[in-house]
């Protein structure tokens, strides 16, 4: 078994951190949930909602200058605890740097190249890149990189977090201008001679597609390597790329069998996902596909009215597809209403994009998703089914009959829920302000439920059975 390229410095540092934190660790690695294929659930058994925020440098840094500033990694983390958050993307990025210009950065007159460290493998030489830097071998790993993977995953899972470690990155090369000029497969950016691009159209999409038998053992080797660093950690999961383009469907596939093979020779599986193909995917390739979640983009209304989930896969539902940039606090509440994961792709700090951070829409969706993971983690997640007909709003999360989560869209005012009769507990939240405004009223239901809707504005209503 390969040994963790982790340097005794930081061993002792990840050993203290495991020995010291106060924050509750996750409890095993996750699996789909038998009883409820809606969620993964823990090693005793019980569903978890994964929700969060995640951002582009959470595991390269990235930005305008060369070397790119050091994201504050530990900072990051402790603002995703604060926020109730336990999941994250952690993104991979293929490219040495990249134009921004395909997100519309230019029209804001900002800087649009921006740097990207450290990558998988070693920059020895001989010979220069088409950046200027060395030239990348793709025999020998990069030990910064693999050292920084493992230690910030280790560091997430102590604060309870899970993180999915996404291994490609298939937007850039499709949208970034001259991208394969910065890409470590182009042939004159590598001592091995690999060329990622076999068609020679300077473009180098085969590199995420298979018929490179060369290309395709590189990336299996650094697969490798990922998973021997991360396995023995409870809080991962895997993605194959983001974003990428329709024809690296059976590349994609091949991969997911590819980890779930590897794995099943080692202590510890983890779910591996799949996300939307942009542009011209579709979201029946994710639900045929081997993965055990998907990203869907917005065919099927995921972005304004979400469809129930089936169980057929964990859905984690991303705002990086529905919107690229965007998302609303309403979203995230319907969403979880319907069964779904929610989680948002937040331009945090605002380094790489320059879009407003701390606009009070993502704020308030930030929120939401930490109350979202509170409300639901008073339920039993593992009975509980999107249940629409019991609501006249369309959106009722229901936990057998004893437990509803309802989502009251704006200008709703009077909410009716059918339920068995009894005595009930019933809670309402402000979506947009996160602030409770009646709590614990008591009211008797006779087969169906009319409440009064006291929120100026969108709603979660809370019921328990006393």
């Amino acid at each position: 078994m390969r040994q963790p390229i982790v340097s005794f410095c930081a061993f002792t540092l990840f050993l203290f951190i495991a020995l010291t934190s106060d924050a509750a660790p996750s409890n095993g690695p996750l699996r789909v949930c038998k009883e409820n294929q809606n969620y993964f659930c823990d090693q005793d058994g019980k569903a978890i909602l994964l929700t969060g925020s995640h951002t582009w440098y959470n595991l390269v840094d990235m930005g305008p200058s060369d070397p790119p500033p050091a994201f504050d990694y530990p900072q990051y983390i402790t603002w995703m605890e604060e926020l109730n958050h336990n999941f994250m993307r952690m993104w991979a990025w293929d490219l040495t740097q990249w134009d921004t210009s395909g997100n519309g950065a230019n029209n804001r007159n900002e800087h649009t190249r921006h740097f990207v460290a450290p990558l998988p493998w070693l920059r020895t030489g001989p010979g220069e890149a088409t950046d200027g830097k060395p030239k990348f071998d793709l025999s020998k790993f990069n030990p910064e990189y693999f050292n920084r993977l493992r230690e910030r995953v280790a560091a997430a899972g102590q604060k309870g977090i899970y993180v999915s470690i996404m291994f490609f990155e298939g937007w850039g090369l499709q949208h970034v201008n001259q991208a394969l000029d910065f890409h470590p497969f182009a042939l004159n950016n590598n001592i091995n001679g690999t060329n990622g691009d076999t068609n020679g159209d300077g473009k180098g999409l085969e590199i995420h597609e298979l018929g490179n038998d060369k290309v395709l053992e590189i990336q299996k080797a650094y697969i490798r390597e990922v998973i021997d660093q991360v396995n023995d950690l409870d809080n991962v999961l895997y993605e194959i790329s983001n974003e990428n383009h329709p024809p690296s469907t059976e590349w994609q596939y091949h991969l997911i069998r590819f980890i779930k093979q590897y794995e099943s020779t080692k202590p510890v599986q983890h779910p591996v996902g799949m996300t939307f193909q942009y542009k011209g995917g579709k979201n029946k390739t994710l639900f045929d596909s081997p993965a055990d979640w998907i990203s869907p983009n917005n065919d099927g209304g995921y972005r304004d009215n979400p469809p129930a989930n089936t169980g057929k896969k964990v859905v984690i539902s991303d705002t990086d597809h529905l919107w690229g940039i965007g998302g609303y606090a309403s979203w995230a509440w319907k969403s979880a209403c319907r069964g779904l994961n929610p989680i948002f792709m937040d331009t945090y700090d605002a380094v790489v994009l320059g879009q407003q951070p701390f606009d009070e829409k993502y704020a308030a969706l930030r929120r939401a998703l930490g109350d979202i993971r509170k409300f639901t983690a008073r339920m039993d997640l593992n009975a509980s089914k999107p249940m629409n007909e019991l609501s006249n709003t369309g959106y009722c999360l229901a936990d057998s009959e004893t437990r509803y989560l309802v989502f009251v869209p704006q200008d709703t005012k009077n909410v009716e829920v059918e339920m068995p009769a009894g005595e009930y507990t019933v809670e309402w939240l402000n979506v947009e302000t996160s602030k409770i405004e009646l709590k614990d009223k008591r009211l008797t239901s006779n087969s169906k439920m009319k409440i009064e809707n006291p929120v100026d504005g969108p709603a979660a209503l809370f019921i328990e059975k006393k």
